[in-house]
């Protein structure tokens, strides 16, 4: 019989989409491809770094790519294209706002790594009391480079008025984020010394927060459509309502605190988003 858990994760993940696919459909088509190029992106990216690091796998899910679920492609594209469209809101520096992409990414991921893996949708083969539990800090080192780098390959090119700012800017964001995605893959992997892992990953993370902080960015500086408030929610309410109704959530107890803390983040960073849905109010 079908995991009920499973199926309802994959349902999410195109819900997510369809707002996506729908929000580039009135822009246009550059946005129609940066949404296509992050599936794109993602399941290629998830296909080399299997092969490049055996690190974990899959569990089976109704769509398949190979070893890779087709929805896994499908959720980096929906993040990507949400965190996206709130930081082109806001006024950060223009190439400061895929370090902001990044670390909105790992806002999900912090909350969702650890649920998935005790439901099944992914192994580490580590166990569960293996560093984040049972999830590997060098996920998160990746998490915030898969995103920053196809936003920063995407952006690199996309300010050109002319036909090269609407046509290349999807092809650069595959082409620089895997590439970026695989050295930084087997630079964390294979150069540093696993001992020495959080020592290279902490500063990294915590210097790219730092960078945020001090360009003291204002958000919805400019109208952000409510897709990017939804795709953080639906994962954070999914696999909440999932870890709590399977149990999972509890095994430690911590798992329910960071994910109710990381669900509290996204709903204060998406206030104006929640006002214009629930109170009508203006964004």
């Amino acid at each position: 019989m079908p995991n009920i858990y499973f199926i309802l994760f994959e349902v999410v993940i195109y819900i997510q989409f369809a707002l996506c696919f729908h929000h580039a459909l009135k822009r246009g088509a550059p946005n129609l491809l940066k949404l296509i190029a992050g599936t794109t992106f993602g399941v290629l990216l998830e296909l080399a770094t299997i092969r490049q690091l055996n690190a974990y796998q899959y569990g089976r899910f109704m769509l398949m790519v190979l070893d890779v679920p087709l929805c896994i492609g499908v959720a980096w594209s929906s993040i990507i294209y949400a965190v996206m469209e709130f930081s082109d809101g806001s006024n950060l520096p223009y190439f400061t706002r895929p370090v902001l992409d990044g670390l909105l990414a790992l806002n999900i991921d912090l909350a969702m790594d650890t649920i998935a893996i005790r439901l099944g949708f992914w192994d580490w083969g580590q166990g569960l009391n293996f560093q984040y539990f049972g999830v590997p800090y060098a996920n998160f080192w990746a998490w915030f480079w898969v995103v920053s780098s196809f936003s920063f390959g995407y952006r690199l090119v996309a300010l050109h008025s002319d036909w090269i700012g609407k046509w290349l800017p999807s092809f650069f964001g595959i082409i620089i984020g895997l590439l970026c995605v695989m050295f930084t893959n087997a630079f964390i992997t294979f150069i540093i010394p696993f001992d020495y892992h959080t020592l290279t990953i902490a500063p990294v993370l915590i210097s790219a927060l730092f960078v945020v902080i001090v360009s003291r960015p204002r958000f919805y500086q400019t109208p952000i459509d409510t897709l990017a408030f939804w795709v953080p929610f639906l994962s954070h309410f999914y696999l909440l309502t999932a870890g709590l109704i399977s149990g999972v959530i509890l095994d430690p107890p911590a798992l329910l605190s960071i994910a109710l803390s990381m669900f509290v983040l996204a709903l204060i960073l998406h206030k104006p988003s929640i006002q214009h849905i629930f109170l009508r109010e203006p964004k």
